[in-house]
């Protein structure tokens, strides 16, 4: 009698076994942390003005980024960024349309995006390919100094705004950055 439950236990264990070692191991993600929301976000004040320098793009862990170099004052907090229905062109107001499963507006109020940067295609500012979630960057116009920008993303995602200031080498610059989350939980 006794052998009939160490059997059963065995037999048991040998299947947990193998189920175990039939199942793959899956990738673990990254702990993230984010809390950032997707709602509007701004700059809290008006500053002096600056002009656009550059616009580049990097991959994260977590968060894709974006980041807009302005040359000017020491620091600089004129800025909104909204996820919008569609982005539109300044001043024209025409529809600016984006890859992406939707859209950021992002507007840099008090500086100059036409006599600094020039970049060759406005319409695909930095090359995004194979970014879990930046599907495209356009400027999308310059106008009485308010720079505005159409960030096409995957789906509406949490993101955060960051201004970095007096940068060595910029003339005392910022630096704008957007970092836009994988996923709403990580």
């Amino acid at each position: 009698m006794t052998r009939t439950p160490i059997r059963l236990l065995v037999l048991l264990a040998a299947s947990f076994t193998a189920i175990a070692l039939a199942v793959p191991a899956q990738a673990a993600a990254p702990f993230c942390g984010i809390t950032w929301g997707s709602l509007a976000k701004q700059g809290s004040a008006t500053g002096p003005g600056e002009t656009l320098t550059d616009v580049r793009a990097g991959r994260h862990d977590c968060y894709d980024r974006l980041v807009l170099d302005l040359r000017g004052a020491p620091s600089f907090t004129s800025w909104s960024v909204e996820y919008v229905g569609q982005v539109r062109e300044d001043p024209s107001d025409r529809v600016v349309s984006l890859a992406g499963g939707a859209d950021l507006q992002i507007r840099l109020h008090g500086v100059d995006g036409s006599s600094g940067y020039h970049p060759a295609d406005p319409r695909h500012l930095v090359d995004v390919t194979g970014f879990r979630t930046l599907r495209q960057v356009a400027l999308t116009g310059s106008f009485e100094r308010v720079t505005s920008f159409g960030v096409g993303v995957r789906a509406r995602l949490p993101f955060r705004v960051l201004t970095v200031s007096g940068i060595p080498g910029t003339a005392g610059g910022t630096r704008v950055v957007l970092d836009v989350a994988h996923a709403w939980q990580q």
